[in-house]
């Protein structure tokens, strides 16, 4: 839908309005969900994993679900988390949803008010508002994405404006009511008390552990309000019991999961376990962010000495090609030039991004990079010259005094 807006530009005509068939991009959904689904089964059957579905819970040493009790010498809770619900009055009422719940639409809401400004609240903004909802994102804390480079949400905010999507920062939720099957959200700001109408609400103030029911306490298992708590192993307090994924609270991010999950399972079988230390995160919206190691705010708060270069995607070939010439790739080197982090906002940033991953994560920077060909034309030339950047070393940037802080 957002692509297809902008084909004129293109030369391309679409004769009348372009619409949305909602029940058929549930369809389609669920026929990607269902196909990834069933690959995962098949390679468990193929791999001789017995699936048992129901609720479980720890009970001494074994774990029982249904009415079979299974005996472990290793456990692994990878429960995940679920969305957590503000204690903010009215969040009961019908047309109050959250982000499990937005997703399954069978109409787009006319008028959406989001609250809470971190990743899956914009990224649904960005969803929402491409398909033609009128969306108000009400965030408490003074900044939208509190985990993304200061300076990327800075560049973000005038794109979403010009998107349509409305930020109100330090905004907090005080009330959901209806007044004659209108849902108004109340919310103060430093301005006084203000409200919103909306035909729909989302939640989005984050996830919870998906704790309940397991027998934690029983089983001795110590846990907080961020999760079970695991140390560097994944392992709890409890020997041989592991915790991994959204459920430890350490990095709610699926592919990190994936890593600790592959790690554990190689603890147990008594093989090298080796996981990385550079998780990249990614924002999927319109354009993309995704980064790497340190943000320029942690390096200065944490008084290390280091670089920028940044290169512009409107100096890049293939982004101009494509329409997307808005965004930037900034690079942050210590002062030998090794990576230290990197942040997109740009078109394909999550696949952009591993690049940077390979180079932070092996110490690599500058020299390394240096004689590396990278295919014209392609996004990945603008982020080699943003590395090379760091030493005043970019063929495409006009010459500049490098940046030391």
């Amino acid at each position: 839908m957002h692509a297809a807006r902008g084909l004129g530009s293109f030369g391309i005509r679409i004769e009348g309005p372009i619409g949305i068939d909602a029940k058929r991009i549930q369809e389609r959904k669920e026929e990607v969900v269902g196909s990834l689904v069933s690959g995962v089964t098949q390679l468990l059957k193929a791999n001789g994993v017995r699936v048992i579905t129901g609720e479980a819970r720890i009970i001494d040493g074994s774990v029982k679900v249904l009415n079979e009790e299974l005996k472990y010498d290793d456990l692994i809770i990878a429960t995940g988390s679920v969305p957590a619900v503000p204690p903010i009055y009215g969040v009961e009422l019908e047309g109050v949803l959250t982000s499990d719940e937005l997703l399954c639409f069978d109409e787009i809401p006319a008028e959406l008010v989001i609250i809470g400004g971190g990743v899956i609240g914009m990224e649904l903004a960005g969803i929402m508002s491409a398909f033609g909802s009128k969306v108000t994102v009400l965030e408490a804390m003074p900044a939208i994405l509190p985990m993304v480079d200061s300076e990327i949400v800075r560049r973000l905010s005038p794109i979403l404006k010009r998107s349509g999507i409305e930020v109100v920062t330090g905004a907090n939720v005080t009330g959901i009511i209806n007044v004659d099957g209108i849902i108004k959200v109340n919310y103060s700001t430093k301005k006084g008390e203000e409200s919103r109408n909306a035909d729909k609400v989302l939640l989005s103030v984050g996830r919870r552990p998906n704790i309940e029911g397991l027998g934690l306490e029983e089983a001795g298992i110590a846990f907080d309000r961020k999760g079970i708590i695991a140390d560097e192993n994944f392992e709890t307090s409890v020997k041989g019991v592991y915790a991994i994924g959204d459920v430890n609270g350490k990095v709610l991010l699926a592919h990190a999961a994936s890593a600790q999950a592959e790690y554990v399972s190689e603890l147990i079988s008594g093989n090298e376990a080796r996981i990385g230390r550079i998780i990249p995160s990614c924002v999927f919206m319109f354009p993309e962010i995704a980064q790497a190691g340190d943000t320029e705010d942690q390096l200065k708060a944490s008084g290390i000495e280091y670089t920028v270069s940044k290169f512009q995607f409107g100096a890049n070939g293939k982004a101009l090609a494509m329409g997307h010439g808005e965004g930037v790739i900034k690079v942050l080197g210590d002062k030998d030039g090794r990576l230290l982090g990197v942040h997109i906002l740009g078109p394909h940033a999550s696949d952009l991004i591993h690049e940077a991953v390979v180079m932070i994560e092996n110490g690599q920077g500058v020299e390394d990079a240096k004689g590396i060909i990278h295919a014209h034309p392609t996004l990945s030339e603008a982020f080699h010259e943003a590395v090379m950047g760091l030493a005043g070393d970019a063929v495409h940037l006009m010459p500049t005094k490098r940046r030391t802080v």
